[in-house]
């Protein structure tokens, strides 16, 4: 059986904090190329341009993407044979991602409770953790630091079978056009389909951080996430909001069996960083 120490796990999630909030995927960065190369629009064009030189400073400089560096989402996938040890998996987490906003002067964002006293944290504590324990001997960390000005923008309905095809599709038109310029375009959008409530909002929120460059293994979904990709660009949205046909980078779907009388549906929104960083120990 592995041991993984605490202290490894503290120490790891605290550089994937720094790495998602300073340095974009090559995915994204490939993205951004290609999008430029494409886009009809001057403006358009000249806003991708500045895009790529502001990772390209942040990059360079290990500084922010963005001003908002989010609020931390973990997804740990443990290994059945995995034994942690030297403390709480969680709290080493937690202890983490205090570090990395702390050390790597990260803007801390999360207040202590959400209505009344909504008081600062000082260290952007806590991060939401989704754990599963799945084959292997491994513990793997996603760390994605999610801002608010496209998390805001995320919806979540129970449509019905009924709705069908036609009204997944309408929803998400919806989001998209509800975001605007609000969150950031281009965007990465996840789509979770089926399940339950929760579980719906949750496959979105891990399709958002899927490769912009990934397909969905089932060839029905692959070709839904091609079909809703144009039409978010058809939208005219365009980058910054200010016009253009790059409006996303992808739609990602992830999907799960669900009840007979149901056709829960989210859509999790993500700027152009999408920021995320991932280890496997």
């Amino acid at each position: 059986m592995k041991q993984i120490h605490c202290d490894q796990i503290t120490q790891s999630i605290k550089d994937l904090c720094i790495q998602a909030c300073c340095i974009q995927t090559p995915d994204i960065r490939k993205a951004f190329f290609e999008a430029k190369e494409k886009e009809s629009s001057p403006l358009g064009k000249s806003i991708l341009d500045t895009l790529i030189k502001n990772g390209q400073i942040a990059q360079k400089n290990m500084m922010p993407i963005c001003q908002d560096t989010g609020m931390s989402v973990v997804f740990a996938k443990v290994g059945q044979d995995v034994h942690i040890i030297g403390g709480d998996f969680e709290a080493a987490i937690q202890k983490g991602i205090a570090l990395g906003y702390q050390d790597g002067y990260l803007r801390k964002s999360v207040v202590n409770e959400p209505v009344f006293e909504r008081k600062n944290t000082m260290d952007n504590t806590p991060a939401v953790i989704h754990t599963q324990i799945v084959p292997g001997e491994h513990l793997e960390l996603i760390v994605a630091t999610k801002g608010f000005g496209s998390e805001n923008k995320s919806l979540l309905k129970m449509l019905v079978p009924a709705d069908g095809l036609d009204g997944i599709k309408k929803l998400f038109l919806e989001a998209v056009k509800l975001a605007g310029p609000n969150a950031c375009p281009p965007m990465v959008l996840g789509v979770g389909i089926g399940g339950t409530m929760e579980k719906a909002a949750l496959l979105a929120k891990f399709a958002a951080i899927r490769s912009v460059d990934s397909k969905n293994p089932h060839p029905k979904y692959a070709a839904l996430e091609e079909e809703l990709l144009d039409l978010a660009n058809q939208t005219g949205v365009g980058p910054q909001g200010l016009g253009g046909k790059t409006t996303a980078f992808a739609v990602n779907i992830e999907w799960y069996p669900t009840h007979i009388a149901g056709l829960p549906v989210a859509i999790n929104v993500n700027c152009h960083a999408a920021r995320h960083a991932h280890i496997k120990l």
